[in-house]
């Protein structure tokens, strides 16, 4: 199995903790693919950051068409999801979606803990969007500046257990997901710190999309995630214009002439 790993923020050491984890988690047959956006901000904390880091994530998806099993887009909100999906006829995971759906199989209400305070209005969104917002015990947040966004777990580990903890105590928390790739691999760290379960979003993305691949469902030919229908378009680069095409043309069970595909 292959799975195209793919950072939707330009940070280089936002990736390598990508990488960390993706490999601690993935089985011994996983193959790993970890990319950077190649274009956007940083870090992602808001809605239209995340439009902007979509683009760069369907890029990416077009530019591997055919060489993958699965996709995982690793940033918590889940940038270019659930659209995504009508790129790709492998399956497509958010980190978000798999940390909820990871949660909710393991406690009834779940908080997620944040990096930032204005990133907790977009996540409230994808919660929502995703369907658990009932499920939603809080969003606790670092209040503080961030020195660097590759440094987030040396400067604030303290402050992310005891949000924690006291998302346990206060807000009813079943489970605690430790949200977005700057974060990735806490976990492992800090279990024995926290009550209660905790949930990786790298790693539960890795784990789900080997499980999803493995079961063979087969991809979207009909409903709201098939590939959009033919029409003119213009200014796309050469391997999304590519990619759409060979959605498009196996949605109606034709071959693509001369473009590339992802299956």
């Amino acid at each position: 199995m292959r799975l195209l790993v793919i950072n939707p923020n330009i940070s280089e050491d936002v990736t390598a903790l990508i990488r960390s984890e993706a490999e601690r988690s993935a089985a011994a047959t996983t193959e790993l693919v970890v990319r950077t956006a190649g274009h956007g901000v940083e870090y992602i904390e808001t809605r239209l950051e995340s439009l902007i880091a979509a683009g760069a994530v369907a890029e990416l998806i077009a530019e591997h068409a055919g060489q993958v099993d699965g996709i995982v887009v690793a940033a918590f909100g889940d940038p270019g999801m659930p659209a995504l999906k009508e790129l790709a006829e492998v399956p497509v995971l958010g980190i978000t979606e798999a940390a909820l759906c990871a949660a909710a199989l393991q406690g009834h209400r779940f908080s997620i803990i944040a990096i930032s305070d204005r990133i907790t209005a977009w996540y409230r969104d994808c919660v929502e969007r995703f369907g658990f917002g009932s499920r939603l015990a809080s969003i606790r947040s670092i209040t503080e500046a961030l020195r660097g966004i590759g440094s987030v777990q040396e400067d604030f580990r303290p402050t992310l257990v005891e949000l924690a903890r006291l998302a346990v105590a206060e807000d009813g928390a079943d489970v605690v997901i430790l949200a977005g790739a700057p974060l990735a691999g806490l976990a492992r760290e800090v279990a024995d710190e926290i009550p209660v379960p905790v949930v990786d979003g790298i790693g539960a993305g890795i784990r789900l999309a080997e499980a999803v691949v493995g079961l063979a469902s087969g991809p979207h030919r009909a409903g709201s995630f098939a590939a959009p229908p033919l029409k003119r378009r213009s200014g796309l680069s050469p391997a999304l214009d590519a990619a759409l095409d060979a959605a498009q043309l196996a949605a109606v069970g034709r071959a693509p002439q001369g473009a590339g595909s992802v299956q």
